[in-house]
């Protein structure tokens, strides 16, 4: 969309005099809808997220619509001003599944055209609060300062206005724009693509309202004639839904979207049209309360929205279904009875067991892989329809080449190993299909969990090079550093959406010793709360040693220095301590029992100090900002 098309706000928009507020609105609409789509949550599918923005917009229309608009609803006596700022209240208020929403559309499915950039643009507005989302949007398409974009969101009600600008400007820098001149297609919701819904399950849907409706109206009729004329009795509870109160994706539709992750993956397996078995599974589901299995960061208890189906299968003698609800994802397995199949020693089958786990911002690589069964020969996986070629890989080996892994329609042949105590286990090496992202490989780590971990690499500063971001594990150096630091990450087990290890320093050991590498390990958590830890990789490829770890955002994108320090002896005995820091940090201060410096940094934001003394020490870093570094504890 070229906004040069629309008009800008302000006096040209409104005619250089407030007109009506519909006269307003109508002019603005495509410009307003856009910034509400935006602001709006990015996990509620496209089509939800299309009509919810022309929804938030159409209700911005005051009650009294025919007066002016900009009289006490927002800054100014503009009118376009007043109505961005209630698209933005109710945009930034807007609940998941509120009551009454329209335009409502039946039979078709809109979504906004995909293009290349949008499923990374999508992953980082998931990463804001709406606030800041709604701060992003002001600016990029408004072009509005920081300080006129917080002034907007001060009046839509939003507690701190400053600091969701502030966020949502660090994006618009990330994009290395300082506003939008043309939006990526994929974020104009005024021009969108229709395709058919759920055509099966529509029909189904239909069948049954059908048949409930005749078995209504044969229980009324019934009525006055069996029912007493009146009964003390309490009501009997409503039964629970059926086994049709699922929701199906597309076979085709990770074709047509540029936001990948459960939400687009079809019902697959032999027993998906099992509707006895689905109708378990989700009643399992919805009895779900505090004794459920649950990993950390998802929430014990019934589904916050229609589950979807994603698989239904047998495997090994257990019947396994797996649902989401957009923020959850719910396994049940239903195992058979041992022993023959119609003899009396047939042993009772075990009882069956639900399973749920945090998967609420699942994307192409944090939603394409799913346990379904473990067992003594490994654990099986269900992979996502874009996933075009899969391996397995030993992580403790990194010179060995990959072996391929059989996944007949979707799911794995058994993948055996398990993990080491506060190590990854097996490693994943999936592609993506073409239609997806070119030569796109990446991996995923067992961590006894429903979804393994996507593991990445952060390579070592390049002078002449801005910061580089998290890239994906499968290059020699990044698969040299994580055979040796994999068993120093912070954490290891359910609940870790993602690895990452940020080699943030190289330095030459002295008398010739080697080169050792300085690392922070990232684990980041489905809810977005992570830990740290610092670790140095010796030379020689021995396995690395942690130094710290602590719960926070230490090493993540927004905490992005960091400095440590590291006692080590010599081949000849000669104690030393040693300092490192990341790209930022312009001076250190290191105060050992026989040292006291404080002096800018050297190139290499490396020291190395000769017989340190004995006893504690203490280093504290400071960037060019003036942010004052201590070593993570």
């Amino acid at each position: 969309m070229d906004l040069k098309t629309l008009p800008r706000p302000g006096v040209a928009a409104t005619g250089g005099r407030p007109g009506s507020a519909e006269a307003v609105l109508v002019r603005n609409y495509r410009r307003l809808v856009c910034l509400a789509y935006l602001t709006l949550p990015t996990d509620r599918g496209r089509h939800a997220r299309v009509l919810a923005a022309h929804g938030v917009v159409q209700r911005a229309l005051p009650v009294r619509a025919g007066r002016a608009v900009g009289d006490g609803t927002g800054p100014g006596e503009d009118g376009y001003a007043a109505l961005r700022v209630r698209v933005v209240r109710a945009a930034v208020r807007r609940r998941r599944r509120p009551g009454a929403v329209f335009p409502r559309v039946w039979g078709v499915r809109l979504f906004t055209p995909p293009t290349e950039v949008d499923a990374e643009l999508d992953a980082r507005l998931a990463e804001l609060t709406a606030p800041a989302r709604a701060g992003f949007a002001l600016r990029a398409l408004d072009g509005l300062t920081g300080p006129e974009a917080a002034e907007v969101l001060a009046w839509a009600g939003v507690e701190t206005p400053a600091e969701s600008v502030r966020a949502g400007s660090e994006l618009l820098r990330a994009l290395d724009t300082p506003a939008w001149a043309d939006l990526p297609p994929g974020y104009d919701a005024c021009a969108v693509h229709l395709q058919p819904g759920d055509l099966l399950l529509r029909r189904r849907r239909l069948t049954a309202l059908a048949v409930a409706a005749v078995a209504v109206a044969v229980t009324v009729s019934a009525v006055p004639l069996l029912a007493p004329a009146r009964s003390d009795r309490p009501a009997a509870p409503p039964p629970a839904a059926g086994p049709l109160t699922v929701e199906r994706g597309a076979d085709d539709l990770w074709r047509k979207t540029a936001k990948l992750g459960l939400d687009v993956w079809p019902a697959r397996g032999e027993l998906r049209d099992d509707p006895a078995l689905v109708g378990r599974a989700v009643s399992a589901w919805r009895q779900a309360g505090p004794d459920t299995a649950a990993e950390p960061g998802s929430r014990p208890g019934p589904p916050a929205a229609t589950p979807r189906l994603l698989y239904a299968g047998r495997l090994d003698g257990t019947a396994v279904v797996l649902l989401a609800d957009g923020r959850t994802l719910a396994r049940y397995t239903e195992p058979q009875a041992n022993g023959p199949a119609n003899g009396p020693a047939a042993e009772p089958a075990a009882a069956p067991a639900l399973a749920l786990s945090a998967a609420g911002d699942s994307d192409v690589t944090a939603g394409a892989a799913v346990v379904l069964r473990r067992d003594a020969r490994g654990a099986r996986y269900l992979l996502a329809p874009w996933i075009a070629a899969a391996a397995t890989r030993r992580l403790d080996r990194p010179d060995e080449a990959e072996r391929p892994l059989a996944f007949p329609a979707g799911v794995t042949d058994p993948v055996p190993g398990t993990a080491a105590a506060g190590c990854p286990g097996p490693v994943l090496q999936l592609r993506s299909d073409p239609v997806v992202a070119e030569q796109h490989a990446f991996l995923l780590a067992d961590l006894g969990g429903l979804t393994p971990a996507h593991l990445t690499y952060t390579p070592p500063p390049d002078p002449a090079a801005p910061a580089r971001p998290p890239r994906e594990a499968v290059g020699p150096q990044a698969l040299q550093r994580w055979a040796a630091g994999a068993c120093a990450v912070p954490e290891s087990g359910p609940g870790v959406r993602q690895l990452n290890l940020w080699e943030f320093a190289d330095q030459k050991l002295p008398q010739n010793a080697g080169e050792l590498a300085w690392a922070c390990l990232r684990a980041d958590h489905w809810d977005g709360s992570g830990s740290a830890a610092a670790a140095v990789l010796p030379p020689n490829r021995a396995p690395a040693e942690r130094l710290a770890h602590a719960d926070g955002r230490a090493c993540s994108r927004y905490e992005q220095d960091t400095v440590a320090q590291y006692r080590w002896r010599a081949p000849n005995g000669t104690p030393y301590l040693l300092v490192a820091a990341s790209r930022r940090v312009s001076r250190l201060v290191v105060t050992t029992p026989a040292h006291r410096l404080d002096q800018p940094a050297p190139a290499t934001r490396t020291l190395a100090l000769e017989n340190p003394g004995p006893g504690p020490s203490t280093v504290e870093a400071v960037t060019a900002s003036g942010i004052r570094l201590s070593p993570i504890q």
